[in-house]
Parts: C-alpha cells; structure tokens; sequence
C-alpha cells in the first residue's frame, strides 16, 4: 500500500523530509501540506511537484480523510499539540526531535499513547540509523569492547545564528548525543555537570561557547561531551567509546584524500545534511514501512520523554554550576 502522508511544517526540515520521501523512498506520497505561512506551504508543493492540499492548519490536516499518517516537522512548541492529536485520530506520526519542549509534555503524549494501546509515534533521532553509530552499536553489543568504560564525544558546528541561545547548546544540539548514548549503552543517566571554557571570539553575546558536559550512566559509564557550535572549520561529530578490552572510534564522512601544493589535505562537512543524509533516508524508509504495517519500531516517546529529562537536567546544570541528579521513572512494559 501507498501511505499518504501529511506533512505539518514546510521549514527547511519539512522540506527536505518531503524531497526525500518523494524523490528517493518507495511507499509514501505527500497529499497534504500545513504550514503557519501559507505561502511558504504552495511553494514548497510547487518546487517538489507536489500534488498535496495545502490545509489552513495542522489539527484540520490531521483530521483529513485522505491522511494515513503525519510528519510534524513544524516550530518545536507546537510538536505536543499535534502528536497529541494524531494519537486521537488514531494514526501514525513521526516527529521531528524535541518530542515536546518539556519531559511533562512528553509525559503527555506517552500517557495518550498507552491509553490508545498501540505505539502510533517515531521520534526524530536519526542518528540510530547512521550507519557508523550502528557499527558501534553492534560492537558493543557484541562484548568487541569489553564494558564500556567511557565515552568521549564532540559536536561542533561551524557557526550558529544570533537567535541561538546558550540553552539550545542542549535542546537543539546535545539532544542528539543524550538520545544515542542511551540506545549505545543501553543505559540511563544519573547525573549531568556543565563546565564553561574560555569563550570563543566567534560566539555572540547570547551564546556561552564552547561548553562541556559531563554526564554520568546508572551503570557508571563516564561521558564528556563538547559543544561548540562556532568552530568555524566545519561540522564535526566524534565519539569514542572506550572499554574494558578495546577503544570504539566513529568512522569518518568518506572524502577524497588530496595531495596537492605540498600538502595531504580532506575535505571537512560543513552542515548536518550531508553528514547524515542516508541516516535520514534509513529513518524515513523505516517510518513509511512501519506505518503502513501498523507497527512503529523506531525512537519511541519513551525515548524522546528519556532525552527531555536529561537535557531539563542539563539546562538546570548550566544555571546552577553544581552537578545535577537525573532521576528517570520506570519504563512501562507497553515501550518493552
């Protein structure tokens, strides 16, 4: 079956989600569009040649006959709105990471969930499909390293704008990292520390940078994990895990390798879309496939609630200074 899918937010994620599904993925067709600027919605349709309605609101497209499922790729605050009311129509939903903008928020789609007795929600975290981080999933899981021990990672992005501000070093970056050391460990946190280094000249006046977290599992798995989102020479995503019996490195982007005016150079990622653009195919595909099975496996909302707790908890560690506890409530049996 073809899945028809709605898509809630035509921004430049909405836009690239829907090229993707309609120019490389199999099994999904965009018939309908939302977005708060209207004009922004028929121009994204008419670029992609999409034959899709252009509804006045989300709520009327999550509500339209002709819709299976619902992308909500929209401005973060709206995100628990429409999940929530996607669970009420009874159809699958994929949305674009935060989950909600708090953990009570995702406390809500996760209760609305459990009473529609059926996962019908995919979050957003890609980076479970990236084909380096599962390799080092699978060695780990394999025992290849022994325990893990350590973690140490970087995310550092070449410049960001004046509206990004020193919390979004967390809700809009480290969000990432908190989801995919959950899954890579299989583990949960226990407490999170923000350190400030000295400021880059590049960062604004809004943004504290470069900043280091330091977080600390159940099991007692130590992670550092810089972000620093001025560096300037490119987008950058490292990550170490370091066990008992060996050290787990995140493959590099594949580049040429150039020898030219005496010097041995590779080129260096300057965005998130080239860096991980067959993840977000894997990520899609895997929704397409799910919702038109009527069974989701991806990041559930139990995942994307797990994420919001820690990264609440970081946001009150850079505030505070100190070192902040994370308390994670017991998985329901419904996420497994």
């Amino acid at each position: 079956m073809t899945v028809r899918i709605g898509v809630i937010g035509t921004g430049m994620i909405g836009e690239e989600h829907s090229r993707r599904i309609t120019q490389s993925l199999t099994g999904g067709e965009i018939v309908a569009v939302s977005d708060v600027n209207a004009d922004q919605a028929r121009a994204v349709v008419d670029r992609l040649g999409l034959d899709a309605r252009v509804y006045d609101s989300g709520l009327e497209l999550i509500q339209a006959d002709n819709v299976d499922a619902i992308l909500v790729t929209s401005w973060g605050p709206t995100h628990e709105e429409y999940v929530l009311a996607a669970i009420a129509a009874g159809k699958s939903v994929f949305c674009e990471k935060p989950l909600a903008t708090s953990a009570e928020g995702c406390r809500h789609i996760i209760d609305a969930e459990i009473e529609a007795g059926k996962r019908l929600v995919q979050v957003g975290f890609m980076r479970r499909y990236d084909s380096g981080y599962k390799l080092m999933k699978d060695a780990i899981d394999a025992n290849r390293l022994g325990e893990p021990l350590m973690v140490h990672a970087a995310h550092r992005n070449p410049e960001v704008p004046e509206r990004y501000v020193t919390p979004m070093a967390i809700h809009d970056t480290l969000i990432h990292e908190l989801d995919t050391f959950r899954w890579l460990l299989d583990d949960d946190y226990a407490s999170a520390q923000v350190i400030f280094p000295r400021k880059t000249r590049h960062a604004h006046g809004k943004v504290e940078d470069p900043q280091i977290i330091l977080l600390e599992t159940t099991q007692g798995v130590r992670i550092d994990v810089e972000v620093f989102v001025n560096c300037r020479y490119g987008y950058d995503i490292q990550c170490d895990v370091v066990g008992e019996d060996g050290i787990a490195r995140l493959p590099e982007p594949q580049s040429l390798s150039f020898r030219q005016a005496g010097q041995r150079s590779n080129e260096i990622l300057q965005d998130w879309k080239k860096r991980f653009g067959a993840a977000f195919d894997v990520e899609l595909q895997a929704f397409i496939d799910g919702a038109a099975a009527g069974e989701l496996a991806g990041p559930s909302s139990w995942d994307g609630y797990a994420a919001a707790i820690a990264s609440d908890a970081c946001v009150k560690a850079q505030e505070s200074g100190q070192i902040e506890a994370i308390a994670m409530p017991e998985r329901p049996a419904f996420y497994g």
